[in-house]
């Protein structure tokens, strides 16, 4: 694994709880989900993880950190696997067979 950008403990804090709050969004996707009791599960959890994340960007705003630094943010999600969890929000892609 290539080594992580630097960034400030806030940006890290940033990264982790959107990471969180991506893996709880894709247990709750209906379209991937195979019990209520997971997704209920998982979205009790996203409560606590948006207000971690909302807690980091609240702390970056008050520390004057205006600017969101989009393109090393943007490796740190690549190198922690940011792509594969956010695709697992959406719905699944189509198949050969499926009909739109």
């Amino acid at each position: 694994m290539p080594p992580l950008p630097a960034l400030t403990r806030a940006e890290c804090e940033v990264i982790d709880a959107y990471l969180e709050v991506l893996d709880l969004l894709g247990r709750i996707n209906p379209a991937r989900g195979t019990d209520t009791y997971r997704g209920l599960r998982a979205a009790q959890g996203l409560v606590s993880k948006a207000v971690q994340l909302r807690d980091a960007l609240t702390l970056m705003h008050q520390r004057g950190e205006s600017e969101l630094h989009a393109a090393t943010l943007e490796r740190a999600l690549r190198i922690l696997d940011g792509e594969r969890r956010a695709a697992l929000v959406g719905p699944p892609a189509a198949g050969p067979g499926d009909r739109d």
